[in-house]
């Protein structure tokens, strides 16, 4: 690509965990970009036959195929990461991430080429959701490999505070275009955060090659250790981990895309606060995310990973329904202190050491794809599925409690899993 790449500074560590981050964030902000367009603006602009209730369905159902694909981008990235090396998937995804992401800002809306509009949206966000499923591994792997024994989970927080940050660029991204005229944000405007993309994924690529590949995985094929099918090692070896890296995500997961995404078309129908305040409110959490990440992690490096997630499960749970009491005055700062308790909170315990203990629970050889497919598939079952659960449970019952007891079952997942850890995991 005609860059110069300095070995020395590629392999610092600081270094690594900084364009992990970067990259992360960005595809994160093409990630979170559907979610508030299929809150905001595609149940009227390729699901408008539907009533309003089952457009909104439709649209998070949209938003949820994602899932389905990421695991199959874990594994196909996480077989070539493990087999081929680390940078060149990172590139790979974020390449894929970004061509998908601008491809949704061109796509014809369904009352230009009717019922081809929302297939189009489909193939689309599945592509997102598969190129998302090989980032993440990837660039934790990078950030957690190149990292002393003692700070893994500090550096691996790097890529996890990138997904806050995303939704930082992407929720400051759609807050402005919204200020337009509606006829105008329908028409035209809501697409301009999606074209955006272009540039961030040149910024992106520009980090990602300047880093060197990971000490790790030089190592494994120094010593001709590759493994030929990782996916096959991994369920044949290591099935434990894989099941209780799946169990680690309900707790963050459920009520962060419940929060991110379910409220914003929750606060303004049932609520009546606005989407503005919610998505400032959500703004000022995420900002305070990025820090309370790294953070988190530091905490998580002394006290042990699955501790601390372990604390953050039994957090979140605790703040499930007060999240709600807050949530449900409408009031622009019990909403603002919503948002802190579960986003700046309980999503730092309970996300920051994630990458650190899905890493230690995996042989390096098989460590792309191990993390990968359990980070993956937990997301698949508890992330995809809980704004649209929430809506019907909403629907079924009339009342947030339901939802905050869904959110609470989550971390039971969350602390049933943690209790058959491997007994290697710190």
């Amino acid at each position: 690509m005609g860059i110069q790449i300095d070995e020395r500074a590629g392999t610092r560590p600081g270094r690594v965990a900084l364009a992990s981050f970067i990259g992360t964030a960005i595809e994160w902000y093409d990630f979170f970009l559907f979610g508030a367009a299929a809150t905001l603006v595609f149940n009227q602009q390729y699901f408008p036959t539907l009533s309003p209730a089952a457009g909104t369905l439709a649209a998070f159902a949209t938003f949820g195929v994602a899932f389905v694909a990421r695991p199959v981008g874990g594994v196909v990235f996480g077989h070539f990461g493990d087999r081929i090396g680390r940078k060149r998937m990172l590139v790979l995804s974020l390449l894929m991430m970004g061509s998908s992401t601008v491809a949704i800002g061109l796509l014809p809306t369904y009352e230009q080429v009717g019922l081809l509009a929302p297939l189009l949206l489909v193939l689309a966000r599945l592509v997102q959701g598969f190129a998302v499923g090989g980032e993440w591994g990837g660039a934790v792997l990078m950030a957690v490999e190149h990292a002393p024994p003692a700070r893994r989970a500090f550096y691996g927080s790097f890529p996890q505070a990138g997904v806050p940050a995303g939704l930082v660029l992407s929720s400051a991204a759609f807050l402005a275009v919204q200020q337009l005229p509606e006829e105008q944000l329908l028409s035209w405007g809501w697409r301009l955060p999606f074209l955006a993309s272009v540039v961030l994924v040149v910024v992106g690529l520009y980090v990602r090659v300047q880093i060197v590949e990971s000490p790790a995985f030089r190592r494994v094929r120094d010593e001709r250790a590759i493994a030929r099918f990782p996916l096959g090692e991994v369920v044949r070896r290591a099935p434990r981990p894989l099941l209780v890296g799946m169990a680690t995500q309900a707790a963050a997961n459920v009520p962060f895309y419940i929060v991110s995404v379910f409220v914003l078309s929750y606060g303004p129908s049932a609520v009546g606060v606005s989407r503005d305040v919610i998505l400032l409110c959500l703004l000022a959490a995420c900002v305070l995310d990025i820090a309370t990440v790294p953070l988190a992690a530091t905490l998580a490096d002394r006290i042990g990973r699955r501790r601390l997630l372990v604390l953050g499960a039994c957090y979140m749970a605790a703040v499930a329904f007060p999240f709600f009491w807050l949530f449900d005055t409408g009031h622009p700062a019990a909403v603002l202190l919503a948002m802190v308790l579960v986003v700046t909170g309980g999503h730092a315990v309970t996300y920051a050491a994630i990458a650190g203990f899905l890493s230690e629970i995996f042989d390096a050889r098989l460590r792309y794809t191990g993390a990968s497919i359990a980070y993956q598939v937990g997301g698949l079952v508890t992330s995809g599925p809980a704004p649209f659960l929430a809506a019907a449970l909403l629907a079924a019952f009339g009342g947030s409690w339901a939802i905050a007891g869904y959110i609470v079952v989550a971390c039971a997942v969350t602390l049933v899993g943690l209790r058959f850890a491997p007994a290697g995991a710190r």
